[in-house]
């Protein structure tokens, strides 16, 4: 890499470009241009003896000095067509990596450790015979992307894939016993499948499908996170939508409308359900893809993450004959879960169990589950109504949604029967409120209400890369603060955990999930509250003084215990 004056024609320094991109202060900024006039040392060899920068800034701060891009490789897509014009020999000689191939203007974007090393791009160049633009990136980074894309399954297997298609088109005759055959080793066929077994294998929940401008990117949802891990060509964006909507059961020749679908993709012995959305954007038709697992079972509350005196609370309300139990939290937050797990629990042969949801995503064994479908007049009202005749002990409604809804559900409650439900609030203490604004008498719901659960989702750390750090002071209090009398205080000495990032968690320091609750029992001092149509924060105040444990002081301790991050905690649960 050049030292800080390379170009003649710039007159502005490193220091320079990283004092205006508030990586350093004004006061750190004097002392390293003082040392460097009276010493006679490059102002980048001063900023890395004195630890002052990471390693990336200052690589990212020579670039827009050089005025070359510069790319985060851990975040970045790769392009199958990109890398298969680079071998991996040639890759690790001249440390680059090529990670996007534009057809049109045959522009290869190769990202490199040494940006301006004129010989590497000139040695790409004359290679693949094509423009290169080169970008800069950190070389520990170039490094771990040529050891994990060159040896990815996904961007592999979709590369060769991609050649095949370029042949695919050609006119061909074929005997009438080979199309069966053709159209399964197809090559969009087998992209389409690749894409569908890196899901699997790499524990995604979601997988979307995105046409733009100038590709098509696929992502997938890793523990909640979004990953940019492909891009393909866009010229296979109609076949690879085509296929997809065969597979769904939907209408190929249909793209101006939002499509629903579903299919099963088994991939060794794991059978997933995958359920299908597709619908129309600028480029083409966006589609996302939910798995959903079929093996694996339903988790215990003790598995989600719940323990303590929120668990006991939990437990005590859903073995009350009746009443109702709310789950909160945003989409996303594992609230359907959390209910499945309840009923798992309570499912014997002595109890008549019926659910009503949209859509029933896993299916349990003795439990009588019921779809909504609007379509025929099928909604969480009507559905709620006709379970009243169907003698049940316990009803699931998958949302409370309106008034007639909220009604119903306090009317089962009143004669007999055990009812849970979700509601979309940030915490536990405001469905109370938000129940009454949809129309529920208070005396009702005082009488009613057994208890609320609220809860998020956050990433555990990797335990294969774990590892222990100090805490910095102001961290450190902040957990005191938000703990109080939880905080450990006979712990001299308290580490909190990190990952370092490896490749069983694809060096992003996290490795599968685990929710963050809080458990409000409506106690009499809460119902009384409630009737007099006191506001969420005095509810919150009462829950906490009976002993509630809040969900940033439950993510809080399960930080001490090494299980999560405090940034992870701070991302969900921050309000």
């Amino acid at each position: 890499m050049p030292t800080d004056d390379v170009s003649p024609t710039n007159t502005q320094t490193l220091s320079d470009v990283l004092l205006a991109q508030h990586v350093i202060t004004q006061e750190q900024y004097s002392e390293i241009k003082v040392k460097s006039a009276s010493q006679s040392i490059g102002e980048e060899q001063l900023i890395q003896q004195a630890n002052l920068v990471p390693p990336d800034k200052i690589i990212e701060a020579k670039a827009k000095l050089l005025g070359i891009p510069f790319v985060s490789l851990d975040s970045a897509s790769f392009s199958p067509q990109a890398l298969s014009f680079v071998p991996r020999a040639v890759a690790e000689r001249f440390s680059l990596i090529p990670f996007l191939y534009d057809e049109q203007s045959k522009i290869l974007s190769v990202a490199m450790a040494n940006p301006v090393a004129l010989d590497a791009v000139e040695f790409v160049r004359q290679k693949t015979g094509l423009t290169i633009k080169s970008f800069a990136a950190t070389a520990p980074e170039v490094a771990r992307a040529i050891n994990q894309q060159y040896r990815q399954e996904l961007v592999g297997e979709v590369g060769k894939a991609l050649k095949e298609t370029e042949d695919f088109g050609k006119t061909r005759t074929v005997d009438s016993a080979q199309i069966a055959q053709i159209i399964k080793e197809a090559p969009i066929a087998k992209i389409v499948a690749t894409i569908l077994e890196y899901a699997v294998t790499s524990r995604a929940s979601d997988v979307h499908i995105e046409p733009q401008e100038d590709r098509i990117r696929v992502r997938y949802r890793i523990d909640g996170i979004l990953y940019d891990k492909l891009s393909l060509p866009k010229n296979v964006k109609e076949s690879v939508t085509s296929r997809i909507k065969i597979l769904s059961d939907m209408k190929i020749d249909e793209h101006r409308s939002p499509q629903d679908g579903r299919f099963n993709f088994k991939v060794n012995n794991n059978e997933v359900d995958l359920r299908v959305s597709v619908i129309p954007n600028v480029y083409g038709e966006k589609i996302v893809m939910r798995l959903l697992r079929k093996s694996g079972g339903i988790p215990t509350l003790e598995d989600l993450g719940l323990n303590g005196p929120s668990l006991k609370n939990l437990e005590t309300s859903m073995l009350r004959p009746h009443g109702i139990i709310i789950v909160c939290g945003p989409t996303g937050s594992g609230k359907t879960t959390t209910l499945y797990a309840v009923l798992a629990k309570l499912n014997t042969t002595r109890v008549n169990i019926m659910t009503l949801e949209d859509p029933v995503e896993y299916q349990i064994p003795g439990i009588n589950q019921v779809q909504i479908n609007p379509g025929v007049g099928l909604t969480f009202a009507t559905g709620l109504r006709a379970f009243l005749r169907q003698d049940p002990n316990i009803i699931l409604v998958g949302e409370i949604r309106d008034q007639e809804t909220t009604d119903l559900a306090i009317q089962a409650a009143l004669t007999g029967h055990l009812v849970f439900s979700t509601l979309h609030t940030s915490d536990a203490a405001g469905a109370l409120p938000r129940l009454t604004d949809l129309g529920a008498e208070n005396f009702l719901l005082s009488s009613t209400m057994n208890a609320i659960v609220g809860q998020r989702i956050v990433r555990n750390v990797c335990t294969h890369c774990k590892e222990a750090y100090s805490p910095p002071p102001q961290l450190l209090a902040e957990i005191k603060t938000v703990l109080g009398n939880f905080f450990p205080s006979n712990q001299p000495d308290i580490k909190l955990y990190r990952g370092k990032g490896c490749d069983e968690c694809g060096n992003s320091g996290y490795l599968g999930r685990i929710g963050i609750f809080e458990v409000l029992p409506v106690s009499a001092k809460i119902a009384a509250l409630v009737l007099e149509k006191q506001d969420s924060q005095a509810i919150a105040k009462e829950a906490v003084a009976e002993g509630m444990i809040t969900m940033m002081q439950d993510g809080f301790l399960k930080v001490l215990q090494g299980i999560t991050t405090p940034e992870e905690v701070l991302r969900v649960a921050k309000e």
